[in-house]
């Protein structure tokens, strides 16, 4: 069997094809998400109707994805309650466009991301947050669903697994949430119904490095990497995208094993 190592030397070859160029620009500070975290939710977590499984699944420092399932605007807030560390999304400019609330999102750590920059602007932001060893919180099907019926999750869109290519050792923790939907619905709630009870289900994290040498993952070894290395520029780039597709896909389906309707 290959050493990590090996495989991780390989796999940097092909650096060229995977790599995404991290924002220039720093983190925000975040002393109100801070005060928030050791205030506010402790005094919030008795009033609220939730369970939290697997929550020492989640790593408390270093680069992490936390990748979750989207019913309604509750869900970020759940997944940052649940890793009880700093978590950075990314966030529409929309919601900058307001003193108030450009303050709240500035003030709580998330990422301002521009619309007409495309996807490019989202993936340097997302990268620059692991790059400095941060949590990321990532709803990998891309938007909220808006299914009226179950199932609700949608098919997983590959910019995780391109942003877990890219940082090889960051962890990627699946997360399932279960009744947010019930708590908050889309464009029937204008407050969350805190009474109604929803579950976070955490899983097993892998990171990219983890999965690409696992039999039941990517299943390569140096060889096999060494060996994309001296294709084609178009044959490295369709193998790739066939990796990153199963990657998501394999994602979603632990979602689905977790209980996310």
């Amino acid at each position: 069997m290959s050493s990590t190592k090996e495989l991780e030397a390989a796999w940097s070859a092909l650096r060229e094809h995977w790599a995404i160029e991290p924002s220039p620009q720093p983190l925000p500070k975040t002393p109100v998400y801070s005060a928030l975290r050791m205030f506010l939710s402790p005094a919030l977590r008795p009033l609220l109707r939730w369970r939290i499984h697997g929550a020492d699944r989640i790593p408390r420092t270093g680069a992490t994805i936390l990748a979750a399932n989207h019913l309604s605007h509750v869900d970020p807030i759940a997944v940052i309650a649940a890793a009880r560390r700093t978590t950075h999304y990314l966030a529409k400019d929309g919601h900058f466009s307001n003193p108030m609330t450009r303050f709240v999102m500035h003030a709580t750590g998330q990422i301002e991301t521009h619309r007409e920059a495309g996807g490019s602007d989202a993936l340097a932001g997302a990268a620059n947050i692991l790059i400095n060893g941060k949590a990321l919180g990532i709803f990998p099907e891309g938007t909220r669903s808006k299914r009226k019926e179950a199932p609700f999750l949608l098919p997983g869109k590959t910019g995780v697994a391109r942003l877990a290519a890219a940082h090889p050792h960051a962890v990627v923790v699946p997360i399932a949430l279960v009744g947010t939907r019930e708590v908050m619905e889309p464009q029937h709630h204008k407050w969350p119904r805190l009474h109604r009870r929803f579950d976070v289900n955490a899983g097993e994290g892998v990171s990219w490095l983890q999965w690409l040498g696992s039999a039941d993952g990517g299943n390569m070894t140096p060889a096999s990497l060494q060996s994309l290395a001296q294709a084609e520029d178009h044959e490295v780039r369709s193998e790739l995208a066939r990796m990153y597709r199963t990657f998501t896909d394999q994602l979603m389906a632990s979602l689905t094993a977790l209980g996310a309707p």
